[in-house]
């Protein structure tokens, strides 16, 4: 899975990466947790890409109450084809969730052990995201969920789940409002190559979200 995640990287790289029109003034972020509100990458009205701040936990369309989104931070890729609360959004509105870096815990005797997991080269990516709105009356709620996968050799000693990332070779595909064949872009959602990252055990202060500063990401001695 996918619980926390980082982004601190300047708002011109990201401009660059995802080939958006003006560069995005952002506070960096050193543990962004469910709930809140999260960076992501999507296909205009007009066309193009912008950039926009969506909720993270997907409220589907249909759902009565706002809470069900707490438990709906990640999708399995496995199945995001086919569950009620991912299949319409798989469909038409897909997103690219920008980070650089997640945190993933893996147990250690009586407790869990943190660790930061990021690009070998520091870079900027996106996890393969959907995107929902929901509009029960007055107040319209856009949010999201993060798509998960089999780890690669980086993550399994950790955990037995990773997100989808997505290379930048494929952001095209993945936001093409007009690709709505589910088994044109199911073929993304892989393991990213473990060569190209790493991860490293940091301390306990990231399992209190409270905690938002460059020591969440800090390695352990």
């Amino acid at each position: 899975m996918c619980g926390r995640y980082t982004l601190s990287t300047p708002g011109e790289v990201i401009a660059e990466l995802f080939d958006l029109p003006e560069s995005p003034r952002l506070a960096p972020r050193w543990n962004i947790a469910p709930t809140q509100p999260v960076v992501v990458v999507r296909t205009a009205d007009t066309g193009g890409r912008e950039l926009t701040a969506l909720h993270w936990g997907l409220i589907p369309s249909w759902a009565k109450e706002r809470s069900i989104g707490a438990r709906m931070i990640n999708a399995r890729a496995e199945t995001v084809a086919e569950k009620p609360a991912f299949r319409s959004a798989l469909r038409a509105r897909r997103c690219l969730i920008v980070a650089d870096g997640f945190f993933e815990w893996r147990k250690a005797g009586p407790r869990k052990q943190p660790h930061y997991v990021r690009m070998r080269d520091g870079r900027p990516f996106a996890f393969a995201g959907l995107w929902e709105r929901w509009a029960p009356g007055a107040e319209d709620v856009e949010s999201c969920v993060i798509v998960t996968t089999t780890p690669n050799e980086v993550l399994a000693p950790i955990h037995d789940r990773m997100p989808v990332i997505l290379a930048p070779a494929d952001f095209t595909r993945w936001l093409d409002p007009e690709m709505r064949d589910a088994a044109a872009v199911l073929p993304l959602l892989r393991p990213h190559p473990a060569e190209e990252m790493e991860a490293y055990p940091v301390g306990l202060q990231v399992n209190n979200p409270g905690n938002d500063d460059p020591a969440c990401i800090a390695p352990l001695p």
